[in-house]
């Protein structure tokens, strides 16, 4: 068999290998970038911030797909399949540049929508209702007190109706003695939430870009390996890869 097509054959289906697991990959940070947004949806108010992740699920179903097509189209020597598989990583390649260009837009609004929604969340926190809880969780996960700083509570209006005291999410982790009194600071986070959940956010959206980026060089490669059997396939009979 001619070196250059057994390479071809034998990239393909490394490459067929790779989409199987680059799939799994992307199912993984899809799946942990929509975990990440919806344990604090009550802060997030632009709901279109998880399409990226949505378009990463996506595609990663699509690559199981895609494998296997790619796997039986180089062994069966499918030039149709062949055909089908570039179709398909073409698809994907421009699904991955479209998920990067909205994960790059949205990795500029955070901070604005993040703002605007966390100071009503906080002011409606009355020590039972669902806003208390997503600020609870907050606040304890993230070691912050207040949107801005540990000050801020002191405009909202729980915090005079209970004495002039923080929730005690605010304490520091294993401050037992704290009662959430201002005259405690030591035993209290003080830095705000906004600027934590912000960088948060980005890190795991700076994440899900850089994996995208890096899948979308992979289609690249895989395009171009094709094209290569394509053009060798013309001067010369597609050869068994057992041949």
């Amino acid at each position: 068999m001619d070196c250059g097509i057994l390479t071809s054959k034998t990239v393909l289906l490394f490459l067929s290998v790779i989409f199987w697991a680059a799939g799994a990959a992307l199912a993984y940070v899809g799946s942990y970038v929509i975990k990440s947004y919806n344990s604090f949806e009550d802060f997030v108010s632009n709901k279109y911030s998880v399409i990226p992740a949505a378009i990463i699920i996506g595609v990663a179903v699509v690559m199981f797909v895609i494998g296997i097509v790619g796997c039986c189209a180089t062994l069966r020597e499918s030039k149709v399949g062949l055909g089908f598989f570039l179709l398909i990583i073409m698809v994907i390649f421009a699904a991955e540049v479209t998920a990067f260009v909205f994960g790059f837009i949205y990795r500029g609004r955070i901070k604005g929508d993040l703002e605007k929604s966390m100071n009503s969340v906080f002011q409606k926190y009355d020590g039972v209702n669902s806003e208390t809880h997503a600020v609870d969780y907050l606040q304890s996960q993230l070691e912050c007190c207040g949107v801005n700083n540990i000050t801020d509570w002191t405009a909202i209006p729980w915090f005079v109706q209970h004495n002039n005291s923080v929730p005690h999410s605010c304490c520091k982790a294993n401050a037992t003695q704290c009662t959430g009194q201002l005259t405690q600071l030591d035993l209290l986070n003080t830095k705000g939430c906004e600027a934590k959940l912000e960088q948060m956010l980005q890190d795991v959206l700076s994440y899900a870009m850089l994996v995208i980026l890096g899948f979308a060089i992979i289609k690249l490669f895989g395009m171009l390996s094709i094209c290569v059997i394509a053009c060798r396939s013309k001067k010369n009979d597609y050869q068994p890869l057992y041949a």
